[in-house]
């Protein structure tokens, strides 16, 4: 046997997406390099580790078994990386936070600084749901969360980092009269949702259920990207938070429409599980945020908070 390093990582990728292509792309290597990997390492096991049937890869059970073999050869050496930059004195290990969907505007502003002062630190960073992201931090697959709402359900600490603000929004384009009744727009437009789930989404609702707003029709989109471009394009209006549409506001492309009631204000929250045994990495970058928060804030967030 001689593969190599890459040749494992290669082919975990492979494993992981089950296609050439998709591993190509997210390894940042042409299709053939992916190709040539993958021949290399299956020329030194007589049984297939995949096969290919109706033009879809499929990884057999010996490539299942080898891929887990793969994943603890890399896991170690891993290991050997981080062992050794610790006995040169610098900080080394894995950072795991899972990210509410919005919050992906706020949390690498917040981990730049750290990220450049400890280079032997990795960063694995989940953007996904209010509900999954809360479901990682209860299942212990995270250092840290960030969320809006804090689960009052898990026993955690949390450090408060900024304001989260949502406001009514439109596009520009719709040129909403300013003498015409707001109720108007709840009664003639589309409003358009995140997905069941979604802290986003749970705030909207229970907005327009205790102001019994009428509703003409609901569209329901799967991220903020999606539902500003859709407000952008006049589809209809929403109630987003300010921190995901800076450039729109800024280009003319969005308004925010003035309505009783508004801003929603809640604020964003790193959390952790109190019973939870932090590793260094973690512990120090606590240590950084209470640190530079305010710092941070200032420099990053001040087009924000004069909102």
């Amino acid at each position: 046997m001689d593969y190599t390093l890459h040749q494992l990582k290669v082919f975990l990728k492979v494993v992981e997406v089950q296609s050439v292509t998709k591993a190509s792309e997210e390894l940042f290597l042409t299709q053939p390099a992916v190709s040539i990997q993958l021949k290399k390492f299956q020329d030194q096991f007589s049984v297939p580790l995949t096969e290919v049937i109706g033009r879809k890869l499929y990884i057999t059970d010996f490539g299942k078994e080898i891929a887990k073999a793969a994943e603890k050869i890399l896991a170690e050496i891993e290991l050997i990386n981080y062992k050794t930059m610790t006995y040169q004195n610098q900080l080394a290990g894995r950072l795991r936070i899972s990210v509410a969907s919005t919050g992906k505007y706020v949390m690498p502003y917040f981990l730049a600084g750290f990220m450049r002062e400890h280079r032997g630190v990795d960063l694995i960073m989940d953007v996904t749901n209010k509900t999954l992201v809360v479901k990682s931090l209860e299942q212990n697959l995270v250092d840290f969360s960030l969320v809006s709402i804090i689960p009052e359900q898990l026993d955690i600490n949390n450090l408060q980092l900024l304001q989260n603000k949502l406001y009514l929004i439109g596009s520009t384009d719709l040129k909403h009269r300013k003498d015409k009744s707001k109720i108007k727009i709840f009664e003639e437009y589309p409003l358009i949702y995140r997905e069941p789930g979604s802290a986003t989404r749970n705030a909207m609702e229970e907005f327009i259920k205790g102001k019994n707003l009428p509703t003409y029709k609901k569209i329901e989109l799967t991220s903020n990207e999606a539902v500003k471009q859709a407000v952008i394009a006049g589809l209809g209006y929403s109630i987003m938070p300010l921190i995901g549409i800076k450039n729109e506001l800024k280009n003319g492309e969005i308004e925010i429409i003035p309505f009783q009631g508004l801003p929603i204000v809640t604020h964003w929250n790193l959390v952790w599980l109190k019973p939870k045994n932090l590793s260094p990495v973690a512990q120090a970058f606590i240590k950084y945020i209470k640190q530079e928060k305010v710092n941070i804030t200032l420099k990053q967030f001040d087009w924000y908070e004069k909102y």
